[in-house]
């Protein structure tokens, strides 16, 4: 396990719509190309070594490789970000961002205020954690499964976001991660997109984080389970 998380970024019981994405916090991210077009490459199948036994490789193609490498290159850019375990799939990329600010400013007392209500639903559905969690994906407003109308008033950081994405945020992140991608994809492949949207979890605490972790390190290996594959 990465010694970047060391439980620094530990959050008890965050509910995205009382979030804001601006906020110190491990996020995983997952960001995939439309219609998952495999426009990064593919994964073949080599031999390793004298055993006839073989394992899957990720193959990056030239769009591919710019996604890499501009990911990598996200903290250049965003000085308080901390990149951790990431990959690079056909399709998608899977990757953990930690917001890390010297000043967070996060308003502890309205985290968690939803936290045994059940009102909100994701809207997507996290590739690692099966059942329906709180997160939302980033730019979507959440499906709300009260009978009370919602207010016109933003009242909370979540429903604040999605009128507007600010900067310093997960979203401008992934924004403009995605911008730079698409603008050099285009010299290759003029047809090249993103899907619009992108899936993000706020990662809770040590467990999850191994599990996220585990999950993006053995995505190669067991892409024809995964849930983006495609061929």
């Amino acid at each position: 396990m990465s010694d970047k998380f060391q439980n620094q970024f530990r959050i008890e019981s965050a509910r995205a719509q009382w979030w804001n994405y601006g906020w110190n916090a491990a996020y995983f991210v997952t960001i995939c190309t439309a219609h998952r077009e495999h426009y990064f490459g593919e994964i073949i199948s080599v031999e390793t070594g004298h055993c006839p036994v073989s394992k899957n490789v990720m193959k990056l193609s030239e769009i591919g490789q710019l996604a890499e490498k501009f990911w990598l290159s996200i903290p250049e850019h965003f000085p308080f970000v901390k990149l951790d375990v990431f990959v690079v799939m056909p399709n998608h990329i899977h990757g953990i961002i930690m917001i890390d600010k010297p000043n967070d400013n996060r308003d502890i007392d309205r985290i968690g205020e939803f936290l045994e209500s059940g009102r909100y639903v994701e809207t997507g559905q996290c590739p690692v954690f099966r059942e329906n969690i709180d997160d939302s994906q980033t730019g979507q407003c959440p499906v709300c499964t009260s009978d009370n109308a919602p207010s016109t008033e933003p009242k909370t950081p979540g429903e604040l976001r999605f009128r507007n994405q600010g900067k310093e945020t997960l979203s401008s992140i992934v924004g403009s991660f995605k911008s730079v991608v698409t603008k050099h994809a285009h010299h290759i492949h003029a047809d090249f997109e993103w899907q619009e949207r992108f899936h993000d979890h706020i990662v809770r605490d040590t467990e999850e984080y191994g599990k996220i972790a585990n999950y993006i390190e053995n995505n190669v290996a067991n892409w024809q389970d995964d849930k983006f594959f495609d061929r």
